[in-house]
């Protein structure tokens, strides 16, 4: 397999040994996708199923929640995912939260700023997401499904929450790609809401999926882009990043250098926009 498509592997399985020895060697990996998830017996469409009824007691409550936090791509706080399941308040959902966490189902993280009462819960286990974006809502109808979405707008906001979550598994390769394996940081997320501001001016609200807040008195603010080809950053697009990077600067009060770092499958494509990049991480950096 090339690296891209090792990649697309690992997006749909979470790189777990005993799903990828399914894989027959010489098969295109869309047409083995199709015949291990959407086929007729298809061995691994009852897979995540299986797993939550070997793994948890009461397994109705853990796979709700997974489902729940698949809806939403930066993630939920416990209060929000109380008020979706309309569950009573107690220690239930903690510890359920918890265990989920330990077993690298989703991740819960502060974003800069905000307290651990703030705390987000993530889904990043990339085998469920797969499940449910694709085998649970297709309920298997189409035994060609996978081959057929090629391309297609489900596939491509699939794709780029799951790259997401690639990187965000591969954080230590990442730094080291950047040369900052030995300096200490902290790795975040960030999101701010429209709001005015105390001399009148309005802004709009921001999304940072991925900060590296630097003891060298740097922060890498981080586009995560998953596209078949560089990425092409245009004068739109330019402005965007320089405004949500004074954004965030304007609400976090920080005084430290704000540095762009895109992360992406073949790199930035060189134009008169692409200046604002400061640093570049590659799919085949995430291999090292």
């Amino acid at each position: 397999m090339s690296r891209h498509q090792l990649l697309q592997a690992y997006m749909v399985m979470g790189g777990i040994p005993y799903y990828l020895d399914m894989l027959i060697k010489g098969v295109p990996l869309s047409v083995c996708i199709d015949d291990l998830f959407f086929s007729q017996g298809a061995p691994l469409r009852t897979e995540f199923d299986f797993l939550f009824r070997s793994l948890f007691k009461d397994s109705k409550i853990y796979r709700s929640i997974v489902e729940l936090l698949a809806t939403k791509q930066k993630g939920m706080t416990r209060r929000e995912i109380l008020e979706s399941l309309k569950l009573g308040e107690g220690g239930d959902l903690t510890e359920v939260l918890d265990n989920l966490v330990k077993c690298d189902f989703i991740r819960k993280y502060t974003a800069i700023g905000k307290t651990e009462r703030d705390a987000m819960y993530q889904l990043t286990d990339l085998f469920s997401l797969f499940h449910i974006k694709f085998v649970a809502a297709g309920s298997g109808q189409d035994e060609h499904l996978w081959s057929k979405l090629s391309g297609k707008g489900q596939m491509t906001s699939w794709s780029g929450y799951a790259f997401e979550q690639v990187c965000l598994h591969h954080i230590s390769q990442i730094k080291t790609a950047l040369s900052i394996g030995g300096v200490i940081s902290n790795v975040h997320s960030w999101s701010c809401k429209p709001f005015t501001d105390a001399n009148g001016r309005k802004w709009k609200g921001a999304q940072i999926d991925l900060l590296i807040d630097r003891a060298d008195e740097v922060i890498n603010i981080c586009e995560i882009k998953y596209v078949s080809d560089k990425y092409e950053i245009d004068a739109e697009y330019e402005e965007r990043l320089r405004n949500r990077a004074s954004l965030f600067r304007n609400v976090t009060k920080t005084k430290k250098a704000l540095c762009h770092t895109f992360i992406t499958t073949y790199g930035v494509a060189q134009n008169i926009h692409s200046g604002i990049v400061r640093s570049e991480v590659v799919m085949d950096q995430l291999f090292v």
